[in-house]
C-alpha cells in the first residue's frame, strides 16, 4: 500500500510539471532560453546519476549470473530510440511551420500530445516500478524524471502555442497528456502485485537504458551549442550537481 501511495503521489507531482509553461508568460525569449539551458545541464547529471548510481547496480544485484540485465539495458535504449523515432522525430518535419506567420496547425498539436502521452505513460511505469523495489529508488527515479520533464515541458508548451492553441487550452491539454503517467503507474503496480521479480528484473534495467539514451542522445547534443568557456564550466557544474544529488539519495537506501 505504501508503494502505491508513494507512486501515485510522485506521478501526480511530475504531471503538474506540465504547468511550467506558464512561467514563460512572464519571461522574454532570451531568459527562457537561458533557463532551459540550465535545466538541461542539471537534467543530464540527474539522469546519468540515477542510471549509474541507482538503477544499473540494482539491476545487476538482482541477476549477476547472466547477460540478461545488460541486454535489457541495451533494449531500453533501443525502445526509447524507437519511440522517439516513430513519434517525436516527426515533429522535425513540421518545424517549418514554426514562425510568427504560421497558420493553425491542429495536426502538430495532436502529434505532440500523442508523443507526450506515450512518453508519460512510460515515465509512470518507471516511477512505480522503482518504488516497488524500494522508496529510495523510487525517489531517485522520480527526481530524475522530474528534472528532465521541466525543460521538455517548456518545449512542449511552446509547440502547442505555435500550433495555434490558446494559452488556456495548451495548458489543459498538456496537463491531460502528462496525467497519462498515472495510468502507467497503476499498470506497473498491478503487474508488481502479480510478480515483483518481473518489475525488478525487467523495468529497472529498461529504465536505466532509457535514461542513458535521453541524456546522451537528446540532452547532451543540446549542450554542444554553447561553445564558450563560461558555458562549459556552468554545464559541468550543473551536471555534477545533478549527479551529486543522485549520489546523496543513496543515504536513504
Amino acid at each position: 500500500m505504501t508503494s502505491a501511495i508513494l507512486s501515485l503521489v510522485s506521478v501526480g507531482v511530475v504531471s503538474l510539471v506540465s504547468l511550467v509553461g506558464l512561467v514563460t508568460l512572464s519571461l522574454n525569449e532570451a531568459r527562457t532560453r537561458r533557463l532551459a539551458a540550465l535545466l538541461v545541464s542539471f537534467a543530464v547529471g540527474a539522469l546519468l546519476g540515477d542510471a549509474f548510481i541507482h538503477l544499473i547496480p540494482q539491476a545487476f544485484e538482482q541477476d549477476t549470473a547472466t547477460l540478461w540485465p545488460s541486454l535489457l539495458i541495451l533494449g531500453g535504449m533501443l525502445l526509447f530510440f524507437t519511440v522517439e523515432k516513430l513519434l517525436r522525430h516527426e515533429h522535425g518535419l513540421l518545424h517549418r511551420y514554426h514562425h510568427p506567420e504560421s497558420i493553425m496547425r491542429p495536426e502538430l498539436a495532436a502529434v505532440n500530445l500523442l508523443g507526450d502521452a506515450i512518453h508519460n505513460f512510460i515515465d509512470g511505469v518507471l516511477i512505480a516500478g522503482s518504488y516497488l523495489v524500494s522508496p529510495a529508488l523510487g525517489l531517485a527515479t522520480t527526481a530524475a524524471v522530474l528534472f528532465h520533464e521541466i525543460p521538455q515541458e517548456l518545449g512542449d508548451f511552446g509547440i502547442l502555442i505555435h500550433s495555434g492553441l490558446s494559452v488556456r487550452r495548451a495548458v489543459l491539454l498538456n496537463l491531460a497528456s502528462a496525467s497519462v503517467a498515472i495510468l502507467g503507474a497503476v499498470t506497473a503496480l498491478l503487474l508488481g502485485a502479480v510478480s515483483g521479480d518481473a518489475v525488478t528484473g525487467l523495468l529497472i534495467p529498461i529504465t536505466a537504458g532509457g535514461f542513458v539514451y535521453i541524456a546522451a542522445a537528446d540532452l547532451i547534443p543540446e549542450l554542444q551549442h554553447d561553445r564558450t568557456g563560461r558555458g562549459l564550466l556552468m554545464q559541468i557544474g550543473l551536471m555534477s550537481l545533478g549527479m551529486g544529488v543522485m549520489g546523496l539519495l543513496t543515504v536513504l537506501e
